[in-house]
């Protein structure tokens, strides 16, 4: 189910998985995955989803790539999801269908906002802007061409999961930029309202939208908190 491109760190249970971003991969992470593995003594999965990274290149970008995403995904049931921007969205799909430990989302989307569709189809004119993600991918134009040509459809726009979060149970975390170009805070707000469980949240002024790159050392901090809270207790949060 992960396929090839994954890494794996050695650490304590409960793991961490991270589920990166719509143009994240494996490497696009970067060394924040170990990061947060040493400052919690976890052990970490770390991979590239279907079409990212070094993965081979999708054939198709269905309107509810997400959604599939979400029933090929197999974890540990004590898992703590960590999921950025689309991998939020992933996570909160997962659990709101099987149990895991706790979440951890920056940026997540539970709808469609007009800023996130302008600044998506901003990149298409970007000039330099595929040859920068063909550092992680092994074909960055078919990843960027069908990653912004799903978020683009108009068929997407009807896109929306706010109906699953009375299902997600598991303690929860949310990261967001204050000047994030991709969402706004209205996403936070309806997950705080919706969710099924214990919500925590994080605004992080002159913050755009990955935390754990435009504010490592604050990102870093919050979540190993989390995290430490969440595996010194004796029970678990899981879902529905």
């Amino acid at each position: 189910m992960l396929g090839d491109d994954v890494e794996r760190i050695a650490g304590a249970r409960p793991p961490l998985v991270f589920l990166h971003e719509g143009l994240g991969s494996r490497s696009a992470w970067r060394d924040f995955p170990a990061a947060l593995a040493r400052a919690t003594g976890r052990e970490a999965t770390v991979f590239s989803r279907a079409g990212y990274g070094q993965a081979r290149a999708r054939e198709r970008w269905p309107v509810g790539f997400m959604h599939d995403e979400a029933r090929a995904l197999a974890v540990d049931e004590e898992a703590i999801l960590i999921g950025h921007s689309d991998g939020g969205s992933i996570a909160l799909l997962y659990a709101a269908a099987h149990p895991v430990r706790a979440l951890i989302l920056e940026a997540p989307h539970v709808f469609v906002e007009d800023e996130t569709v302008t600044s998506i189809a901003a990149l298409r004119g970007q000039a330099g802007l595929v040859d920068a993600l063909g550092r992680h991918h092994r074909d960055a134009r078919a990843t960027f061409d069908g990653w912004s040509g799903v978020w683009l459809d108009p068929a997407f726009r009807a896109w929306n999961i706010e109906a699953c979060l009375p299902r997600v149970t598991a303690p929860t975390l949310v990261i967001q930029g204050a000047d994030d170009e991709y969402g706004t805070i209205a996403q936070v707000d309806a997950i705080r309202a919706k969710l099924g469980g214990p919500c925590e949240t994080l605004i992080l002024p002159d913050c755009g939208h990955a935390p754990h790159r435009d504010q490592p050392a604050r990102t870093l901090a919050a979540m190993a908190a989390f995290v430490q809270s969440i595996t010194s207790t004796s029970s678990g949060g899981g879902s529905a």
